[in-house]
């Protein structure tokens, strides 16, 4: 990072992308938890080779979404399609192989260090009598170089601060090299100029090499900078998805997040700028 205003703002070029991959999609689907639905009858459309973020409130479903796109659950109804295949069908080595995850919390067994947690990144790309080489160790030390940890790679994870350890495991999910890489809150923990460097690095990973990215993220402003598109969540549906601009409107924020804001273009981006209205929070609880 520099120190001037313009190392804020992503260099965003939807043009320099090296071409579509494949398309993640859903149709019917329902999703949740036992005696719990939390998704139910939704339609999405993932489009490839652009970076799409889901934002929304606490428990709007936005996790539980991300979570059977990548097959860490199965769906309670409808399907999730990969190139309008039902990925349910597709052999799970095979599937990792395309669709990358990154989950909310991951964890790592004690002792591991970064060099072998990245390492396991390797795994859906190599059989189980293959040898180790040079392409994956080119991928390794890309994934750690890219992210900013290669001086940790002896280290133990769990030595390892928050922040670091997040870098970390993104740096695993890039040595995976999937062409659709989903990630669950990938920021947190995250100071903001971290934050900032871990979302350039999606960018650069989405125009460099075309993958398509799907994010989960808290942040709205830093949603509406980073994404190509937005896909806005309320009680389990999308109530509004396109580019940042056309979704991000006063009516949307307050729908989806029950918050009075002002809505301005950013002035370094041109993006929607959230700014809420003091006392502009309704939690539902207030006096009619």
């Amino acid at each position: 990072m520099t120190g001037d205003d313009s190392a804020l703002a992503p260099t965003v070029d939807p043009s320099a992308t090296t071409g579509p991959g494949p398309r993640l999609s859903a149709r019917g689907l329902s999703a949740g938890y036992p005696g719990r639905t939390v998704i139910e009858g939704l339609d999405l459309d993932i489009t490839p080779g652009r970076i799409t973020m889901i934002i929304g409130a606490n428990a709007c479903g936005k996790s539980t979404l991300l979570g059977v796109l990548a097959r860490l659950t199965a769906p309670l109804a409808g399907s999730v399609r990969l190139d309008d295949i039902d990925v349910a069908t597709i052999p799970r080595r095979r599937f990792a192989q395309t669709v990358g995850m990154l989950p909310q919390h991951p964890t790592a067994p004690d002792g591991l260090t970064v060099a072998e947690l990245v390492s396991r990144g390797r795994h859906p790309h190599r059989g189980l009598f293959d040898r180790w080489g040079q392409a994956d160790t080119k991928h390794v030390d890309e994934a750690m170089r890219r992210t900013g940890v290669a001086e940790l790679a002896d280290r133990p994870v769990g030595d390892l601060s928050g922040g670091q350890r997040q870098r970390v495991w993104i740096a695993m999910s890039l040595a995976q090299n999937p062409e659709v890489l989903l990630l669950d809150e990938p920021t947190t923990f995250l100071d903001l100029s971290h934050q900032l460097e871990v979302l350039d690095l999606l960018v650069s990973l989405n125009r460099r090499e075309g993958t398509t990215i799907v994010v989960v993220l808290h942040e709205l402003n830093l949603a509406a900078r980073y994404a190509d598109e937005l896909i806005v969540m309320r009680d389990g549906r999308i109530v509004a998805g396109g580019a940042p601009t056309d979704v991000l409107t006063k009516e949307v924020v307050a729908d989806a997040f029950a918050l009075d804001a002002l809505v301005m273009p950013d002035p370094l981006t041109k993006t929607p700028l959230i700014v809420p209205v003091p006392g502009g929070a309704h939690t539902g609880n207030e006096p009619a």
